[in-house]
């Protein structure tokens, strides 16, 4: 495992933003570490990159200590920060060119500056970059150090499709040249795009570590639209699988096995007289898998 975190909590005063936290990230994998706004995803991240010491608990990340061994991570590590963290007026080139040359990995800058699509724009300085073009030059700048573990915070903010489409395809490639991405996000939809293992936060806590499949168990996901006065807990009862009402007359059903699920609905629907207005199934997102963990809490 490439990184270990056991029994983390982190202190702000008397406020608790992560809360005896422990899961590990995978080698060569992409770890997705999810959770809605002030769940404690950067204040976890923080730590294991070094900025910030757990008020207790243990990391190791590569096998060392992100605190006291900050310096011999900082050699292997790519970290890009929610903030960027770029001089306003340096130019992409300039500043790609001076972190490559600081860690001397003989990474060569125009060609990282076209890796993240920003060829175009390599004589413009950071302040006239557009926010998804500043997100694709923090990354460029963690991908200097050539790192074994790249920690990547919120990366697709505020970038347009092909950007993120862009930061995607890094990502992949990263991950199969045998680097380790651990990455924050709020957003479920792209988590699910990228990731192979996923940490689920809520409120400062862990709900869930496992492989991506294993989160989602292949559930089979059922939605359909009826009317706004149905029975959830007399339907539940009838197929032998929880309703849950979305609002606006729709309703979801997550089940093991889809197979009879429809036709039991359908006849339950027909012998109320009530109406069946559509019909959807798919596999169960990792944003369904959130809601059946956390009860739909956010």
């Amino acid at each position: 495992m490439a990184v270990v975190v056991e029994n983390l909590t982190v202190r702000y005063g008397e406020i608790t933003a992560v809360q005896d936290v422990s899961f590990v990230a995978p080698t060569a994998g992409v770890t997705v570490i999810l959770g809605p706004n002030g769940a404690g995803k950067t204040s976890t991240i923080e730590v294991c990159e070094g900025f910030r010491s757990p008020s207790s608990g243990s990391v190791a990340v590569l096998g060392l200590d992100p605190g006291r061994e900050h310096h011999a991570l900082t050699h292997r590590m790519g970290v890009m920060l929610q903030g960027g963290g770029v001089y306003p007026s340096a130019r992409v080139k300039d500043v790609v060119s001076h972190f490559c040359a600081l860690y001397g990995k003989k990474i060569n800058a125009t060609d990282l500056i076209e890796q993240v699509g920003l060829t175009s724009r390599a004589k413009s300085t950071w302040r006239r970059l557009s926010g998804g073009e500043q997100q694709r030059l923090s990354l460029a700048l963690a991908l200097a150090a050539q790192p074994e573990i790249l920690f990547l915070d919120e990366p697709t903010s505020g970038v347009d499709i092909d950007g993120r489409d862009t930061i995607r395809t890094i990502i992949h490639e990263a991950a199969q040249q045998g680097t380790t991405v651990v990455l924050a996000s709020h957003d479920m939809a792209e988590a699910q795009r990228v990731a192979t293992h996923v940490v689920l936060f809520q409120q400062g806590k862990v709900i869930a570590n496992a492989p991506l499949a294993e989160i989602t168990q292949s559930r089979k996901r059922l939605r359909f639209t009826s009317t706004d006065t149905l029975d959830t807990l007399a339907l539940s009862q009838s197929i032998g699988s929880l309703v849950n009402h979305q609002g606006d007359g729709v309703y979801e059903v997550t089940a093991e096995s889809s197979a009879r699920l429809v036709g039991r609905i359908t006849q339950w629907l027909g012998e109320q007289q009530l109406p069946l207005r559509g019909i959807d199934l798919g596999e169960e997102t990792l944003e369904d898998a959130y809601r059946r963990l956390t009860g739909g809490a956010q």
